[in-house]
């Protein structure tokens, strides 16, 4: 694996041992920043399941300012450290050990907010659709927020509502990445 464009790019990253984890391959990140590219304008990202750290490092080098990665796996958060090490730019990310869940209780509680935000989570847990509707409904995207959603092709992914639309959805073998615009709060769902 390896960092495939800006200023971290070539850039080789490590993975985690064992099965706990899995790496989105150089192929599906190319293609996933292929979507994601017009979007990326500074910003902050949130990586919730972050495996290896290798999106949001990605996602640091081609612009965005700051990234906050999540994982709940000691073997992960080491790999991550690890990764984040050899792009000499530790500043610019923040590593947290914990649940995607008491992440994001302490996330809200700290009033963070996001530009752009990667769900990766375990294919098996299909936390999808909860977390973008934590994420929505607790005031926690900037207007035109992305979200990058990987699962594979029997995941129960949400469809277009009053929260988010579907900019992009594709195939990757198994893989399926689907990219969400955050629409808002409308003034009713604020009551």
């Amino acid at each position: 694996m390896r960092v495939v464009s800006g200023q971290f790019r070539g850039t080789r990253l490590e993975a985690v041992n064992g099965d706990k984890t899995r790496p989105t391959t150089d192929k599906v990140k190319e293609a996933m920043f292929s979507i994601l590219t017009p979007y990326i304008s500074g910003g902050q990202v949130l990586d919730l399941y972050a495996g290896t750290g290798g999106l949001s490092i990605e996602a640091v080098s081609r612009g965005m300012h700051h990234a906050i990665l999540i994982d709940r796996q000691f073997q992960a958060i080491k790999v991550i450290q690890s990764n984040i090490e050899k792009t000499h730019q530790q500043s610019l990310f923040t590593v947290i050990k914990s649940s995607a869940q008491q992440a994001l209780e302490k996330l809200k509680s700290d009033n963070q907010l996001f530009d752009l935000v990667f769900l990766d989570p375990p294919y098996a847990k299909e936390t999808i659709q909860d977390d973008m509707l934590y994420l929505a409904t607790n005031g926690m995207l900037n207007e035109d927020a992305i979200i990058l959603a990987e699962s594979n092709d029997s995941a129960n992914l949400p469809e277009e509502n009053s929260y988010f639309e579907i900019i992009q959805q594709k195939h990757y073998g198994i893989t399926v990445v689907t990219v969400y615009r955050f629409l808002g709060i409308k003034k009713e769902d604020e009551k």
